[in-house]
């Protein structure tokens, strides 16, 4: 079933540049073909990655949409032949290889998920790049546990505050690290035990006095993890 129209607009690029080179044009709207699904965008998310390719200063990935976006939230409207896990008029948010800034953009069922109840589309929009990378990092590839500590550098980051409030939901222990002091409140807000302004305190000090040395009472799984080749 599909109740998309046959055309769309789209925010495109005159040239590469900053954002005077965005103009709206007119395209087909693509059909989702296996395990796609073609969403109506209620809302996008602006990522740097976005700026970057904006300014050709990142390259598409082969076989990626022209079109900037790698966030949306929406409706979904039509469904490819194998898509089974939503329904026409669901409301979803996604992760996409681009095509974001249009009416309607493609996305792959697996990587995108209900919106929860309560949450608007604006705000569901601005989770699936940060969380998902903080959620295959940490605990995919890095495997964090309750009851284990995690260190985040710049917690006041996208997805320094993704790995703060998902780290506490799932019982970790959570040290941040930021440069100012209002940004180590705001950390501090979200959950973090403890942040660090890394301009004026010795992290080192400051870390491992908060986990005596590296074990802290009743967190007994204190382990340090090895992702991209560093450990932490």
């Amino acid at each position: 079933m599909n109740s998309a129209p046959a055309r769309m607009t789209v925010v495109g690029r005159s040239a590469s540049g900053g954002p005077e080179v965005l103009v709206l044009e007119q395209r087909d709207v693509p059909m989702p073909s296996d395990n796609e699904i073609l969403i109506k965008v209620a809302a996008a998310g602006m990522n740097h990655g976005d700026t970057l390719q904006r300014g050709a200063s990142y390259p598409l990935p082969p076989g990626a949409s022209d079109i900037l976006g790698i966030e949306v939230a929406g409706e979904v409207v039509a469904l490819g032949r194998d898509a089974k896990r939503f329904e026409m008029g669901d409301k979803v948010m996604s992760l996409v290889s681009g095509g974001g800034y249009a009416q309607y953009c493609l996305a792959h069922e697996a990587h995108t998920f209900p919106i929860p109840p309560g949450m608007g589309f604006e705000a569901a929009a601005s989770i699936p790049e940060a969380f998902m990378t903080v959620w295959h990092n940490v605990f995919e590839r890095g495997g964090l546990q309750s009851g284990e500590t995690l260190l985040v550098h710049g917690g006041s980051s996208g997805i320094g505050v993704s790995a703060i409030q998902i780290a506490k939901a799932f019982g970790a222990t959570v040290i941040v690290t930021a440069g100012t002091a209002e940004k180590c409140d705001f950390c501090i807000s979200l959950g973090a035990d403890i942040a660090i302004n890394y301009k004026i305190d010795d992290l080192v000090e400051k870390t491992r006095n908060y986990t005596k040395g590296g074990r802290r009472s009743g967190h007994p799984r204190y382990r340090r993890r090895r992702l991209y080749g560093k450990k932490f």
